[in-house]
């Protein structure tokens, strides 16, 4: 009845192993549990949202209060502006705020301002990073373009991470047509010395709008973002992820002369922003709020580095214990760990992948990534990382024999992005 089998291909049953992909029932804290009564101690909860783990019992219960009020009205209700009070206590370099359900819908409204703002049409982006949006102006990009039209594609071009020369040879080349440059400001890899800085002093040379794209370093790497804690300001920033603890809520800030042309207050033409029936639904603001206090409350972005610290020990011992230390390799911010499934020659497979994911479902760990919540306790880290050691075993079997597929159980587990099904 639903094309893909779920409303987001990152939890498509072609990313588990053939027949072991999980259908969840209900879930608390850090664990979930599936419809046949199997628990599982559940990292990257929520595609990464969910932070402090599922049902937290101060976000429900904020949550509860205003759905006994009312969930959408046809004026703006009093949370709005609560609501937007906080965000913009929490991120203080933002000046102005605008909430919405998405992050797609928060980029892709970050990307009209700037080309509204700036009268150019190109939009640069950085390659390196995974996902933008769901609008033409991101997906044309990817293999999966089917249904964009070339003309838009030819809009938008790419930088790389962490190269300014780069960057500014593309924004020499297209001189006067790019609206803006837009990226995550930090990944798997800190930002090089002075990159971030470097960007800001090419976007006000070249008179483009710069856009961080905030949706996973957003609380995982401070309360601020990673403009809070690296000390540069963009133009613009997008919020999500986090920002509900699973809750659809997501945030467009930034400097208030760019942000009132989406507002009344200004004369010039107007800029179709953000609008949306359910942009300010009053359980969803209530829990941003929830989450934002929680977070300053219980220094949980402190906690996050912790747990993911232990936890990126554990494997790297397990997996240098088992002799696979080059193969399953954890990178990452402490509070933002993934992992790399290498073969016998050091390349990235979908098929050690497969392994790797069959055995953590095996033991109980559903590990897409190894993004942590702060719900995990130093138990359920002990268990996975036990789980990854008889992982390891197994990993260590299949590169002796130069070959994974004995231990597959079916077809290997398939990247999102891929042209053909």
């Amino acid at each position: 009845m639903i094309p893909g089998g779920a409303h987001t291909y990152a939890k498509g049953d072609d990313q588990y192993p053939e027949n072991l992909a999980p259908v969840i029932s209900h879930g608390r804290g850090a664990h979930v549990w599936d419809v046949d009564g199997n628990r599982y101690v559940e990292y990257g909860s929520g595609l990464r949202s969910v932070s402090l783990g599922h049902a937290h019992p101060r976000v429900t219960e904020a949550v509860r209060r205003e759905i006994d009020r009312g969930s959408n009205f046809v004026r703006p209700s009093v949370v709005e502006v609560d609501a937007a009070e906080r965000f913009l206590a929490t991120v203080p370099t933002a000046e102005m705020v605008k909430f919405a359900k998405n992050g797609s819908d928060a980029t892709t409204a970050a990307v009209r301002l700037a080309r509204a703002a700036t009268g150019r049409p190109r939009v640069a982006l950085c390659a390196d990073h995974p996902f933008f949006s769901v609008d033409d102006w991101f997906i044309g990009t990817t293999p999966m373009s089917a249904g964009v039209p070339a003309a838009t594609n030819e809009l938008t071009v790419a930088f790389p991470y962490g190269d300014l020369g780069a960057t500014e040879e593309l924004l020499t080349r297209y001189q006067d047509e790019v609206a803006c440059l837009i990226l995550e400001p930090a990944t798997h890899t800190e930002p090089p010395p002075g990159y971030l800085a470097g960007l800001r002093e090419l976007a006000d040379r070249h008179g483009c709008v710069l856009i961080f794209d905030e949706m996973i370093t957003g609380f995982r790497w401070s309360e601020a973002g990673a403009q809070g804690l690296y000390g540069v300001v963009p133009d613009l920033s997008t919020f999500g992820k986090a920002l509900g603890n699973g809750f659809a809520v997501s945030a467009l800030a930034g400097r208030r002369e760019l942000m009132e042309q989406g507002g009344l207050r200004h004369s010039g033409e107007r800029v179709f922003l953000l609008s949306t029936t359910h942009g300010a639904e009053t359980h969803s603001l209530a829990a941003a709020m929830a989450v934002q206090t929680i977070y300053a409350e219980e220094g949980v972005t402190a906690r996050l580095h912790a747990l993911g610290e232990r936890l990126a020990a554990g494997v790297r011992d397990a997996a240098a214990g088992m002799g696979v230390a080059e193969h399953i390799v954890v990178r990452g911010r402490a509070s933002n760990l993934v992992f790399a499934t290498l073969d016998e020659n050091g390349q990235p497979s979908q098929q050690y992948r497969t392994l790797f994911l069959r055995r953590l479902l095996a033991g109980g760990v559903l590990a897409p990534s190894f993004v942590v919540s702060s719900a995990l306790s130093d138990a359920d880290i002990d268990h996975t990382v036990d789980v990854v050691a008889q992982a390891c075993a197994v990993y260590r079997k299949a590169l002796d024999a130069a070959d994974p597929t004995p231990w597959l159980g079916g077809r290997p587990v398939k990247p999102v992005f891929r042209r053909l099904a």
